[in-house]
């Protein structure tokens, strides 16, 4: 074979499968070392199913964990007591809608839910408010001890609420605080503050700079540049640090236990529930204490069941942007 014999017209060798040299490789073209890489990469693919298929196992298995009792609970309360120790694991026989309406009017299960509904209502708005205003400052604005009050928000996520019970207690009973809603209202926001400062901040930071300067260009004042400019943009975040504050503050059972102590219309709905539990004035009433479960239930799984896409991109924002 001579140096000028042309590998393509050899025998088994075809144009189509070893490209001229200098020739550019066409898309979908390939060679040798594409099919390795194939090999390679379907190697990889099953591996990667196994893996997917796994990761779905758990969180199928987690998934039933969760919800299973919650289910039990809400189908419990349609039972009587007898169903409910015969067969705890059955269908009701007969749906007894009794039991909701024995937990709302004699467990007065209406009231601690009205009183619920105004303490969290009021806390949530103030906390909201006033913890979107701290964060926005201490990610946007540079200033002497910046850095220090944002620490100081980040140290109360740390600070065991048990151990200012007992101060806390004394203060508000020299203001005057014990058994009323504002009193409550007022230690629901500091207790929510420092999480909502340190969400909050982190996700204003990652706004665009240039929008608030055009506002500001525009004539508009540090006030309506917050109110009407970044905080719109924040709205993914303030879902979902406000999703999270409503379930702390809905399921709080230490503070009001300690701060509404003589009234008992102004007890709050975890408070009730504990009331059934050890069966004061309903004792022995099994199927009423799983239909006041099942109302207390109820506000938490709605509100993350409506805003769900919204607490997901929340979370997401900042790893995205």
């Amino acid at each position: 074979m001579s140096a000028q014999t042309d590998p393509a017209d050899l025998p088994g060798v075809s144009k189509e499968q070893e490209p001229r040299p200098g020739t550019p490789r066409l898309p979908g073209q390939r060679g040798g070392a594409g099919r390795k890489g194939d090999a390679r990469s379907g190697g990889g693919s099953g591996e990667g199913r196994v893996l997917n298929v796994f990761s779905h196992g758990v969180l199928v298995i987690w998934g039933l964990l969760v919800t299973m009792p919650l289910l039990w609970a809400v189908v419990s309360s349609f039972k009587d007591d007898t169903e409910i120790f015969g067969s705890p694991w059955g269908l009701p026989s007969v749906l007894h809608f009794d039991n909701w309406s024995r937990a709302w009017d004699k467990a007065n299960m209406g009231q601690y839910f009205l009183n619920s509904l105004i303490v969290v209502g009021g806390s949530l708005i103030g906390t909201m408010l006033l913890g979107a205003m701290a964060a926005y400052v201490l990610a946007r604005f540079d200033f002497p001890g910046n850095r220090f009050v944002y620490f100081l928000f980040v140290g109360g996520m740390g600070f065991p609420v048990i151990l200012a019970l007992v101060p806390l207690f004394f203060v508000m009973k020299n203001m005057a605080l014990l058994d009323t809603y504002h009193g409550l209202i007022l230690v629901y926001i500091a207790y929510s503050l420092p999480f909502t400062v340190f969400f909050l901040s982190g996700f204003f930071r990652t706004l665009p700079t240039s929008v608030a300067e055009a506002a500001l260009i525009d004539g508009a004042s540090h006030t309506r540049t917050f109110f009407q400019v970044m905080l719109p943009m924040a709205k993914p975040g303030l879902i979902s640090v406000g999703i999270f504050n409503f379930l702390g503050q809905w399921n709080q059972y230490l503070l009001p236990t300690v701060l509404n102590v003589g009234d008992p219309n102004k007890k709050m709905l975890t408070q009730g529930l504990v009331a059934l539990a050890v069966s004061q004035g309903y004792k022995g009433d099994w199927s009423g204490l799983f239909a006041g479960l099942t109302i207390a239930m109820l506000p938490v799984l709605a509100a993350y069941i409506i805003f769900q896409r919204q607490v997901v991109a929340g979370l997401t924002a900042g790893a995205l942007k």
